[in-house]
C-alpha cells in the first residue's frame, strides 16, 4: 500500500485588517507587568498621594470639624490650582512613576531585541507604527491611571464635597490643565521608557538606567547649582523640567527662575530624538498585502 505525502497547500483565505492591530500587544504587556514580583505593591503606593489629597479636599470643606488641626487662618488645605499642581508634579508621584517604568517599561523593546522577536511581530500584518502604538499604550495605561484618573476624581470630589459649582466657576480651565499636563507627563515618560529600553538587550540594565538617569539628572543639577548658584542649571534635571511645565499649566509661580518654555522645548527635543532613534533601532520585514 503506497503512502502519499501531502505537500504544502496554499492558503486561499482573505487577510482581514483589524481596527486596532496593536491591542494584543497592549493586553499582553499589561498582563505580564502585573505578574511581576512586587509590581502590585509599587502600583498601590502610587495611589497613596491621591488618597492623601482627597482627604485634604474633604478637610477643606469641613473645617469646623477639624478645628483642632488648624493653627492659622491660612490653613494648609486651601484647594486651588496650586493644590492640583502639587499633586501631579510632586516629588513623590514623579519618583513613583519612574518606579512604574522600571517594572513596566524596561523590557518593552529590550526583551524583543534579546529574543529576536521583531521578525515575529512584523511577520504578521503589523506595521511599525502599530508595534510602537502597542508598546506605548502599555505605558499610557499605567501612568494615566495614577495621574489623569486621580486628578479628575479629585476635581469631581471637590465639587461634590462643596455641594455647588463655585469652584469650577472660579477655575473653569482647571480640568483642561489636569488633562493636558497628565497627557504631556505620560507622553514624555513613554518616550523616555521606550528610548532607554531600545538601548540594550538586557532589561535589567535598562531598569537601572531608567532609575539612574532620572536620579542622576537631579544630582547633576544640585551639584552645579551648588557651585555656580545659577537657576538655569535646573534645565539639567528631568524632575525640575517637569515641575516647571506643571507650574505653567496650572498658572502658579514657577519653582525655578527660568522660562518654562525652555523646559518644554527640551522635553520635546528629547522625545523627537527618541522617536528618530526608535525608528532606526526597530527594523523588520512588514507583510506586503
Amino acid at each position: 500500500m503506497s503512502i502519499k505525502e501531502k505537500g504544502y497547500t496554499h492558503w486561499d483565505g482573505e487577510l482581514e485588517s483589524r481596527r486596532f492591530p496593536w491591542s494584543p500587544i497592549m493586553r499582553s504587556g499589561i498582563r505580564l507587568t502585573f505578574k511581576k514580583k512586587f509590581f502590585k505593591l509599587f502600583f498601590f503606593l502610587n495611589l497613596i498621594p491621591a488618597v492623601v489629597y482627597l482627604a485634604g479636599i474633604y478637610i477643606s470643606e469641613r473645617l469646623e470639624d477639624f478645628e483642632f488641626m488648624i493653627r492659622e487662618a491660612s490653613m494648609p488645605f486651601k484647594v486651588n490650582p496650586a493644590y492640583f499642581n502639587s499633586f501631579l508634579s510632586g516629588d513623590y508621584l514623579l519618583f513613583m512613576i519612574v518606579m512604574i517604568l522600571v517594572f513596566a517599561g524596561a523590557g518593552l523593546i529590550a526583551d524583543d531585541l534579546k529574543h529576536n522577536s521583531l521578525q515575529l511581530y512584523f511577520s504578521r500584518p503589523l506595521k511599525k507604527r502599530d508595534y510602537f502604538m502597542g508598546k506605548t499604550s502599555i505605558v499610557f495605561f499605567f501612568l494615566l491611571i495614577v495621574t489623569l484618573v486621580p486628578g479628575l476624581v479629585l476635581f469631581l470630589m471637590k465639587l461634590i464635597f462643596a455641594g455647588n459649582f463655585k469652584f469650577i466657576q472660579d477655575y473653569p480651565w482647571l480640568p483642561l490643565s489636569i488633562i493636558g499636563y497628565s497627557v504631556l507627563l505620560t507622553a514624555f515618560f513613554a518616550c523616555y521608557a521606550l528610548f532607554l529600553s531600545a538601548l540594550s538587550r538586557n532589561s535589567r540594565y535598562v531598569a537601572v538606567m531608567t532609575f539612574g538617569m532620572y536620579l542622576f539628572s537631579d544630582i547633576l543639577y544640585a551639584i552645579f547649582n551648588g557651585i555656580f548658584r545659577k537657576p538655569a542649571f535646573a534645565l539639567m534635571s528631568i524632575k525640575a523640567n517637569l515641575q516647571q511645565i506643571g507650574a505653567a499649566f496650572f498658572g502658579v509661580k514657577l519653582p525655578y527662575d527660568v522660562p518654562w518654555m525652555y523646559s518644554f522645548v527640551l522635553l520635546v527635543l528629547f522625545c523627537g530624538v527618541a522617536v528618530i532613534f526608535l525608528s532606526r533601532r526597530v527594523r523588520g520585514v512588514e507583510v506586503v498585502r
